[in-house]
């Protein structure tokens, strides 16, 4: 199914290099539209670089990995995992600068456990919101179809869990390994982190979940080679092998590079750049935001009061049209 999808076909990108060079476009398209009349010099000085933009990314990320797990009833990895796709997604064509993360996480987050059929109301949602939680309704509800239409309403997320699942029951099955659930907690920290790296931008979830797979068994001190190479793959898929060492050798180190964190006095000062350039228009404690939101509610108060004029003009004339008698027919 991975194959035919639209992630395989639309968000599956070639290198880092390329999904750089995207993220650098969106920096580069903001500061055009909204620094043109600043001078070329002092534009690093008001905007974020791409790099402090990936800073910020990255800051986001690991909120949304906390908030996943605080969250009230527990929320399935299914879940977890489409929220953090989403949330990437939307920053290869999108500035934090015009987006602030904070409420595109919240909104990934809600979007994901609809699609994944996670059932919790918006009042359980925002249970698990610290602060102003109507402001924070607000904010999820108007940037909902938004990240839809960023998403190019590609919605179904194929995450590495099923294939983890699929892995080791052919290793009970196939394979001599000495009780491989003992694999299973060294897979989801794997995971965990690998959510937190562009691997799921660049590889299938079944490269993702075999190199979680053999991470946690070299952890064990445990070799599966000979499992990959002659039982998982045999002499047919001999011409594959290559490729897919390079990828799990590639996800592994994007993995370890996961555990450097971003430096704290870093990102207070990018937080307190970025509430200084970011667009007015999106954001809800502007004066801009807020007349364009009281705009269309008062285009909404007018349609509906305009479709209720127009309703009981037709109830009236319906009500002035004479009956015929039996008689009469």
């Amino acid at each position: 199914m991975f194959p035919t999808s639209t992630q395989c076909k639309h968000w599956i990108f070639i290198s880092e290099d390329e999904l750089n060079k995207l993220r650098e476009n969106a920096n580069s398209k903001h500061i055009q539209i909204y620094g043109g009349n600043i001078n070329e010099s002092h534009r690093s000085e008001i905007f974020l670089t791409p790099e402090e933009e990936k800073t910020m990314v990255r800051r986001y990320e690991l909120h949304l990995r906390d908030f996943c797990k605080r969250f009230q009833p527990p929320m399935p990895r299914c879940v977890v995992g489409t929220a953090f796709h989403y949330f990437k997604r939307f920053y290869i064509h999108n500035s934090v600068m015009n987006y602030h993360p904070k409420e595109i996480m919240v909104t990934c987050v809600y979007l994901a456990c609809k699609v994944e059929e996670f059932n919790v109301s918006m009042p359980q949602f925002l249970a698990n919101i610290k602060g102003d939680r109507e402001k924070a309704s607000d904010i999820i509800l108007n940037n909902e179809l938004l990240l839809m239409e960023q998403l190019n309403f590609h919605l179904a997320i194929h995450n590495p869990f099923r294939p983890i699942e699929g892995l080791l029951i052919d290793i009970k099955t196939r394979c001599s390994l000495n009780d491989p659930e003992r694999l299973r907690p060294g897979t989801e920290q794997f995971l965990e982190k690998v959510l937190l790296t562009d691997a799921v931008l660049l590889y299938a979830p079944s490269q993702v979940a075999l190199a979680a797979v053999l991470h946690a068994a070299s952890k064990m001190q445990e070799n599966l080679d000979s499992y990959v190479t002659d039982t998982l793959f045999g002499v047919e898929g001999r011409g594959k092998l290559e490729e897919l060492i390079e990828a799990v050798r590639s996800i592994r180190s994007m993995v370890k590079m996961a555990d450097i964190l971003p430096d704290k006095n870093q990102q207070k000062i990018l937080e307190k750049k970025l509430e200084k350039c970011r667009n007015p228009e999106n954001n809800p404690d502007s004066e801009i935001y807020k007349k364009r939101m009281q705009a269309l509610l008062d285009e909404e108060d007018e349609l509906t009061s305009q479709m209720s004029s127009n309703s009981a003009l037709e109830n009236s004339a319906l009500n002035s049209i004479p009956l015929l008698s039996p008689s009469g027919a």
